[in-house]
């Protein structure tokens, strides 16, 4: 088996979040190893898919404002330093009737947070925004600040941030244990050796509910797909500079998601139904997307964005990993303090990836953050009162 090596922090998973945590940590000039079980930027996880959506007015909880505020300075530093577009600004618009959650909640965390926005009737949305076909009892919160993120090209990025600030970065080695050691220290064990570190930052994404298993959480997770189709009459009103980010929540609470066509005219726009997975394991998934699933998705459009469901071009699946809350668990470890985890990001975690970096980065190093997590906290009640 061979190599012992000694480094200041081990992170398991480079994903989203651990990606992120080890450029904060090698910044800071911390020694670093990396460990992932796939290639960099993979689509086996949650972290591909070409677009994310980034929004402040966060209908979820306005606890979430602070954290986005910063997340946004750091992906407008993350842009600034890997020469890349990894966030655009496009706006957003989020439909739905007045009370429904999605309005709501946003319209709530804009007005307790003073953030730009605008509140639309149906008429006003269909003028503004000819694609959207809002129903008149529906309206239209308008947030300047929404966009979309990157994801393979936020990865990549900051893995190679990391990498040039010092990292070592081990790909297709996945870690086989891990386990505390007696001076205070980790160590970990993998197929081609073990190492050893003052701290470790474990952010598994869907192996969480295994390599996490004794935290308790009861973690779920979920198949999700994701469409890109070919808007019917060409992707011209759908280009990035005139077509917004959306969510729109039907009477029945479902909710779907969709961006412009951001890959150009051939690469159609990508929607997906938000929070409609099927319960599975990383070695169960279905990576087939099946035709009833993509008649449902055009079904589901064509009330709202009637010239969308055109010709599909692809579709793909990739996984939500969920609390029953769901909000995330960043913390460190209840029985480990010098093991921070940082999971179950329910399927809306990605906007934070650069903040929750710094946090990892902070918790690492010195056991606390400036940052409001206690909503995170995986001893919090909501958790442990779940079978």
């Amino acid at each position: 088996m061979g190599r012992n090596t000694s480094y200041d922090v081990i992170v398991l998973g480079l994903g989203g979040m651990g990606s992120a945590a080890a450029a904060h940590l090698a910044a800071r000039g911390q020694r670093v190893l990396g460990l992932e079980r796939f290639g960099p930027a993979h689509d086996q996880g949650s972290s591909h898919g070409g677009s994310r959506i980034t929004r402040q007015a966060y209908f979820e909880d306005p606890a979430y404002v602070p954290l986005l505020l910063r997340a946004y300075e750091l992906w407008d530093q993350l842009c600034a330093d890997s020469g890349t577009d990894v966030l655009v600004r496009t706006g957003g618009v989020f439909l739905g009737r007045p009370d429904s959650r999605t309005v709501a909640g946003s319209l709530r965390a804009a007005r307790e947070w003073g953030l730009a926005h605008e509140l639309l009737d149906a008429a006003e949305v269909r003028r503004r925004f000819p694609t959207l076909t809002p129903a008149d009892d529906e309206v239209g919160l308008v947030e300047t600040a929404a966009g979309f993120a990157r994801p393979e090209a936020t990865v990549a990025a900051h893995l190679d941030l990391a990498f040039s600030r010092g990292a070592g970065l081990r790909f297709r080695e996945p870690a086989l244990s891990w386990t505390a050691t007696p001076g205070g220290g980790v160590r970990v064990r993998t197929g081609a050796g073990e190492y050893e570190a003052g701290a470790l930052v474990v952010s598994p994404g869907s192996w969480a509910p295994q390599v996490l298993a004794d935290l308790g959480v009861p973690l779920t997770v979920e198949r999700q797909v994701m469409y890109w189709f070919q808007p019917t009459g060409g992707t011209g009103a759908w280009t990035p500079d005139r077509h917004p980010i959306y969510i729109h929540e039907a009477a029945d609470g479902t909710q779907i998601y969709g961006f412009p066509a951001i890959d150009g005219p051939d690469g159609g726009a990508k929607v997906a139904f938000f929070r409609r997975g099927i319960a599975c394991t990383p070695e169960t998934v279905d990576r087939e997307v099946h035709p009833e699933e993509v008649a449902a998705m055009a079904g589901q459009l064509a009330g709202v964005l009637p010239t969308l469901p055109g010709r599909l071009l692809k579709a793909a699946t990739c996984m939500y990993t969920t609390t029953p809350d769901e909000h995330f668990v960043i913390a460190p470890h209840p029985e480990h303090p010098q093991v921070t985890v940082a999971c179950g990001f329910s399927g809306h975690g990605f906007k934070f990836v650069p903040v929750v970096g710094e946090i990892l980065a902070d918790l690492a190093t010195t056991g606390t953050t400036k940052h409001p997590i206690d909503l995170f906290d995986p001893r919090r009640p909501a958790l442990e009162a779940t079978p």
